[in-house]
């Protein structure tokens, strides 16, 4: 296990996060029965959470990633980058975008508009954790694992620079 050295205290243990995939699995398969979704996990914080939601998948589904970047150290930089881009056309596809957080929204607000360009016969964002009161822009994922307060976290794939995404946990950073 990591050093948690800059751990304050743990938010969500690992029982808590994979009873509420399980859950997000379950509606998303009864929303989606009968098509073909495409889950664009946004990397690199989705990864555990994108792996244990499609575990929990039971509709016909296809995998792609995007890599957007907008973060340095605790704080938004307020500009998204694309670093990788879908291997594959989304023309007439239902879109499910897997994110780790969404906190002030520029990046899904920036990736929904790039994405309906595309031709998406649907775009949906499924997040793990929802941090509401930090928003910038108007951006309302359909699914939602849990709302966390304005809170930096650490833990199942959230990361302080580069750090802790091993967690298998969710826990908030302790300030320096």
């Amino acid at each position: 296990m990591p050093e948690t050295q800059f751990l304050e205290r743990i938010l969500f243990s690992e029982e808590q996060l994979a009873t509420r995939v399980h859950e997000l699995g379950r509606q998303i398969s009864a929303d989606y029965r009968g098509k073909k979704p495409l889950f664009v996990g946004i990397l690199r914080g989705c990864v555990l959470f994108y792996a244990d939601l499609i575990k929990n998948i039971s509709v016909d589904c296809t995998l792609d990633f995007m890599c957007l970047s907008s973060y340095s150290g605790t704080g938004s930089t307020g500009q998204v980058r694309t670093m990788l881009d879908l291997r594959e056309s989304i023309q007439g596809r239902h879109v499910i975008i897997v994110e780790d957080i969404v906190d002030t929204g520029l990046t899904l607000d920036y990736l929904m508009n790039h994405l309906k360009d595309r031709g998406a016969a649907s775009i949906e964002i499924c997040c793990l954790l929802d941090k509401p009161a930090n928003r910038k822009v108007n951006v309302t994922p359909k699914y939602v694992g849990f709302s966390i307060e304005n809170e930096f976290v650490i833990g199942y794939g959230l990361d302080y620079n580069e750090l802790y995404r091993n967690l298998p946990y969710i826990g908030v950073f302790k300030k320096q």
